[in-house]
């Protein structure tokens, strides 16, 4: 009788653990709910101008990454100092999706202290230290604009007050109240670190969200259709409900600029990353939001929503990865450039066929051969 296959090692990208990739170490520094204030911002800029390669790169799960980093130990340092690194043990897999505007413009309710909850509790949670750095938990605070993004674990909120549980990016048809949120997401993490072998996801598991149904002993009833993914993320000038400004700005590849990410800091706010890749400056009066975007805009931010940027993607290409046939990034730029890029639909550059960082939906992949390019 062979024995039962067990996780292979866990080879996502951490603070602490870096990938080796092909431009030099690849650090990863989860923010969950993509929350970063001023001072972290500007660990993150200095970080990256002085340890890696000048840039910050914005991730589809609302992370940070640091390229070729010169010294992982320091950076893994200067991350903990910020703050950004409440537990060792658990960094890789505080991957916490929420509604950016949440408690800010629109949504049905304010889920951002179910947040710092969430990670409190994960952190807390000794065995949830063994959930793969590919599991994603998500809090969508009604909009829809968290459903789309297939988490493993995560909550929708409705409008009569109740969260419907999402597992393996579908409704489960299990209603929970806003008290049972963290507790309910945290067992049903727990559960799949008790019934996986192999498997990464949820999803991979044969039966999985069933059988963490059964094994927690909730109540499942009808289904909801959950809304698409989101094809343009909020771009531009944002009326919060507190009658200040948000700003929500695109980036070219969704790389930050490291002296753009001072000037970020210096204005003081909190700034949101979110998973389309783009930036949210929050709690602005009238005046220094119009001064953000005069100073701003000529630096790198978008804040046009018909910009071709907002709606093309791509993944690392070479040199950063080895594995890919082209350099994709500036072959993008130069496509956006020359005008070649279609501003009714969404298209997904990437430099071999894994399409590494693909966004959810329906989306063009532009992929390459070694001789080119194949659209499909």
């Amino acid at each position: 009788m062979t024995s039962p296959e067990r996780p292979l090692p866990d080879g996502c990208p951490g603070a602490l653990t870096t990938h080796p990739a092909a431009d030099g170490p690849l650090a990863r520094i989860r923010l969950p709910g993509g929350v970063l204030l001023p001072r972290q911002i500007q660990m993150l800029a200095q970080a990256a101008a002085e340890l890696g390669d000048g840039t910050l790169e914005l991730t589809s799960r609302g992370n940070i990454q640091v390229r070729a980093v010169s010294d992982p130990d320091a950076l893994a340092s200067r991350v903990a100092e910020s703050g950004l690194l409440p537990s060792e043990s658990h960094e890789r897999v505080r991957n916490i999706l929420a509604s950016p505007l949440s408690g800010r413009v629109d949504g049905i309710t304010d889920v951002r202290a179910l947040v710092g909850e969430l990670d409190e509790g994960i952190c807390a949670a000794d065995e949830l230290a063994e959930l793969p750095g590919r599991v994603l938990f998500a809090i969508d605070d009604g909009r829809g604009d968290m459903c789309g993004l297939e988490p493993d674990f995560g909550v929708y909120a409705q409008a009569d007050g109740s969260y419907a549980l999402l597992l393996a990016g579908l409704d489960s048809g299990v209603r929970i109240g806003r008290g049972a949120v963290v507790s309910t997401l945290l067992d049903c993490a727990a559960a799949f670190v008790e019934l996986r072998r192999s498997e990464w996801r949820l999803a991979e598991l044969d039966g999985g969200a069933d059988r963490v149904i059964e094994r927690l002993g909730l109540d499942a009833g009808p289904v909801l259709t959950l809304p698409a993914p989101v094809e343009v993320p909020p771009i531009g000038w944002l009326d919060q409900v507190d009658g200040r400004v948000a700003l929500a700005a695109g980036l070219a590849n969704g790389i930050l600029d490291a002296r753009l990410a001072e000037f970020l800091a210096a204005i003081d706010r909190p700034l949101i990353v979110t998973p389309w890749r783009s930036l949210i400056v929050c709690d602005l009066d009238e005046e220094p939001a119009e001064q953000v975007v005069r100073v701003l805009a000529p630096m790198g931010l978008i804040f046009d929503e018909a910009s071709p940027w907002i709606r093309v993607s791509s993944c690392t290409g070479s040199p950063g990865c080895a594995k890919s046939q082209a350099d994709v990034r500036a072959d993008l730029a130069a496509a956006v450039d020359a005008r070649m890029t279609p501003r009714d639909e969404r298209q997904h550059w990437s430099g071999c066929e894994r399409r590494c960082g693909r966004p959810k939906g329906e989306v063009t992949d532009v992929v390459a051969t070694g001789i080119g390019y194949r659209v499909s």
